[in-house]
């Protein structure tokens, strides 16, 4: 348990709202060290513990850690004075100085989690900018924890690349799955059986890879020279992994654009 008080703007949305749940559930922060703003003062949270106030000054004033879990595009017109504070912004393509230009920060911490937050299975990389304490750093870690795994980076670049890759979600298995469904039907697959069948590769097989070396088991498969080691040849002759490493740039060209975009 946490003794800081952490405020959260935009803790009633899907992202900031999960985050809320998790912290609160697992006992990460006290029954009232959880501060969220909302426009009507009337949440659900508030039964879980969760202090509720309508206005993001007062939200900051009252916090020590505040997280800004809002669209990019409203950071510019939040006006919020946080000097001495640390804030954390889950917030794609801005970065960690404009951030602490903007509302005084005495540091920043620019992180990234994704849709699977909902599930508690997000990874979310982080990054640190300014005179981060090891107790902040230490609170960082654990609030990310409280939905999936959680590591600092280096380099803040990092943070935009990862926002194409972890950043992204279910966006990437949710392409391949389709794919395949489509690929099956084409075929002469039922509809039903295809999604069956695309859905068992992705969601079902693919947990497999939680306890083993991916790149171990591709080998292996190539090596046993059947069916699976010809549809891995074709992908692999096809740039398979090129075109991921251009999509991979690409999402990461936008996220550095930032408030340009």
């Amino acid at each position: 348990m946490i003794t800081e008080t952490v405020g959260i703007i935009g803790g009633t949305g899907w992202l900031g709202g999960a985050i809320a749940k998790a912290v609160l559930a697992k006992g990460l922060v006290p029954a009232g060290n959880l501060i969220i703003s909302n426009r009507s003062g009337n949440h659900p949270l508030a039964q879980q513990g969760a202090c509720l106030v309508t206005d993001n000054q007062d939200l900051v004033d009252r916090s020590d850690v505040v997280i800004l879990a809002v669209r990019p595009e409203h950071f510019a017109s939040l006006g919020i004075d946080a000097t001495g504070k640390t804030v954390i912004s889950l917030m794609a393509g801005i970065t960690a100085q404009a951030i602490a230009a903007q509302t005084s920060a005495s540091a920043v911490v620019r992180a990234m989690p994704n849709a699977a937050v909902e599930i508690e299975q997000s990874f979310t990389p982080w990054y640190g900018f300014g005179a981060i304490a090891p107790t902040t750093k230490s609170l960082v870690q654990q609030v990310f924890e409280c939905v999936g795994t959680a590591a600092e980076v280096e380099k803040e670049d990092f943070i935009d690349y990862l926002s194409a890759l972890s950043g992204t979600g279910p966006a990437f298995p949710a392409l391949l799955m389709t794919a395949l469904a489509n690929q099956a039907m084409q075929a002469g697959i039922p509809g039903d059986i295809a999604q069956l069948a695309a859905k068992s590769v992705v969601v079902n097989s693919s947990q497999l890879l939680a306890s083993r070396d991916a790149q171990q088991m591709i080998d292996a498969l190539v090596a046993y020279r059947g069916v699976t080691a010809a549809a891995l040849q074709v992908m692999s002759l096809g740039d398979f992994e090129g075109q991921v490493g251009r999509a991979l740039q690409a999402g990461a060209a936008v996220a550095r654009k930032g408030l340009e975009a």
